[in-house]
């Protein structure tokens, strides 16, 4: 997934998998597969050219769609370590909704309205690891997810979860261009107390944090995916946080607990997120669509932040550990 430091930059994409290990050549998750974004609307990329580069439409972090208007991710995905300044200093800062592919112009790209940060988010720590993006024009009514809420079924140790992004798919800076997902099982608490104690790497908190993995490795969110979605029983459970390395066995990754955070996402939202979100197979064509420049101006590479015990160079939002890639800065990695 991504370093112990930062949470992982880029998507992670929800694939139900047989059990085990899962290797591949085209995956944007470890041990992923291919996804349509007609099948997860709700998983959408933040993404800045000027930032990142042109390439994979300057994509850095990954975010659900859980209103019309209303994007969570990852606050680290937004930090000064990863975009280079304030979020309000990034102009071609977009939310692109409905493309599978990041090579195409599918879909749209929509500009922020507004953006809130958590100020209670430790960088230390990864606890309170949450954004709200409000979108200046809102999507269709089927394409939002709803949030778990306290004491959902769906956080049981067992149960099947999708993670979904376009994040390194090996760990080693082999980004995908297609949205990809990995199947995981939400795990014991204190299977990841053990796993991260501290020390060396950062503590897991239950109250804020979710633990999701496979223990035998081979299946985990990675750099580029951070504030990228897990999905399980229909509903969003986490983003994509921190961990210690990608799939490595016995290191599952680490997501923040949306049943933890859903009051402060709907003190931020502009709308009344508890009615559920209309459920269709086929959505409807993505709002209209900010056309990407022609010309994109040359990458601009942020200053890269001091490193973290458990992340490596400054990179998008993602898990801590994050590879480079080319023509642009590279998305966060993850990291506790």
């Amino acid at each position: 997934m991504r370093a112990l430091s930062y949470p992982l930059v880029g998507t992670a994409v929800l694939a139900l998998l047989a059990p085990g290990p899962v290797r591949g050549d085209d995956r944007g998750v470890v041990g992923g597969q291919a996804v349509s974004s007609a099948d997860a609307p709700w998983a959408v990329a933040l993404a800045s050219r000027d930032r990142f580069g042109p390439m994979r439409s300057g994509q850095f972090c990954g975010g659900a769609l859980v209103g019309r208007t209303t994007v969570v991710t990852a606050a680290h995905c937004l930090s000064r370590e990863v975009l280079g300044g304030d979020p309000s200093d990034v102009k071609d800062l977009r939310v692109i909704v409905g493309r599978t592919d990041l090579r195409t112009r599918q879909g749209s790209e929509l500009p922020p309205k507004s953006i809130w940060v958590n100020p209670g988010f430790d960088p230390e720590t990864n606890a309170g690891d949450v954004a709200v993006i409000t979108l200046s024009t809102p999507v269709p009514e089927n394409y939002p997810i709803a949030m778990a809420q306290p004491g959902d079924g769906a956080y049981a140790p067992g149960t099947s979860a999708g993670v979904y992004g376009w994040g390194d798919t090996i760990g080693n800076g082999n980004y995908a261009d297609g949205l990809r997902a990995s199947q995981v099982f939400v795990l014991e608490d204190e299977q990841c107390r053990r796993v991260y104690p501290g020390g060396q790497e950062a503590v897991y908190q239950p109250s804020s944090m979710l633990c999701a993995g496979v223990l035998q490795g081979g299946r985990d969110a990675c750099q580029g995916d951070s504030g990228g979605p897990l999905v399980a029983e229909g509903r969003l459970v986490g983003l994509v946080s921190w961990g210690s390395g990608c799939a490595l066995p016995q290191h599952p990754g680490v997501y923040t607990r949306i049943s933890a955070v859903a009051a402060l996402v709907q003190q931020h939202s502009a709308e009344n997120l508890s009615r559920p979100p209309v459920v269709n197979p086929q959505p409807a064509a993505p709002p209209a669509a900010v056309a990407p420049p022609q010309a994109p101006p040359p990458a601009v590479v942020p200053p890269a932040p001091p490193q973290t015990a458990a992340q490596g160079p400054p990179q998008p939002p993602a898990q801590a550990q994050v590879a480079q890639q080319p023509q642009g800065a590279q998305p966060p990695g993850k990291a506790p």
